[in-house]
């Protein structure tokens, strides 16, 4: 269980994907103090592919969707109970063919009763204005 009052999203795909993408932009970094094309090209290189073990991490539920996890999955250690199926508004698993016929879960607010439906200006942000004065 985290000690964290809201889930901050921190998951092991994350903290790979950063940490092999930290050692690819070091490479390119000394590529440019260097003047060393080989190292700027091996350092971007690297980038992809922190952006492929991420992916595949993510794809293997070590990730996290888009959106709030359940409490308990709210660990880094944590795997994702929804990776198999895929997440609906995920552009990662949209891109692994996963998650396409899954609708999206829109949460009841609190305040909100599931017989009451939410009342919604249609005329924008500004709408209902007048009516408050």
């Amino acid at each position: 269980m985290s000690a964290h009052q809201y889930d901050h999203g921190h998951t092991v795909a994350g903290w790979v994907g950063f940490g092999i993408a930290t050692v690819g932009a070091g490479v390119a970094g000394l590529g440019v103090c260097t003047v060393s094309g080989v190292l700027i090209a091996g350092g971007a290189a690297i980038g992809v592919v922190s952006l492929l073990v991420t992916w595949a991490l993510h794809l293997s539920g070590w990730g996290k969707g888009p959106g709030l996890r359940p409490r308990a999955e709210w660990g880094w250690r944590v795997r994702d109970s929804a990776a198999p199926g895929g997440h609906a508004e995920c552009l990662a698993c949209r891109l692994a063919g996963r998650g396409r016929g899954a609708p999206a879960v829109v949460p009841v607010m609190p305040a909100q009763r599931e017989s009451e439906p939410e009342a919604v200006a249609a005329g924008g942000a500004g709408a209902g204005v007048d009516s408050v004065r």
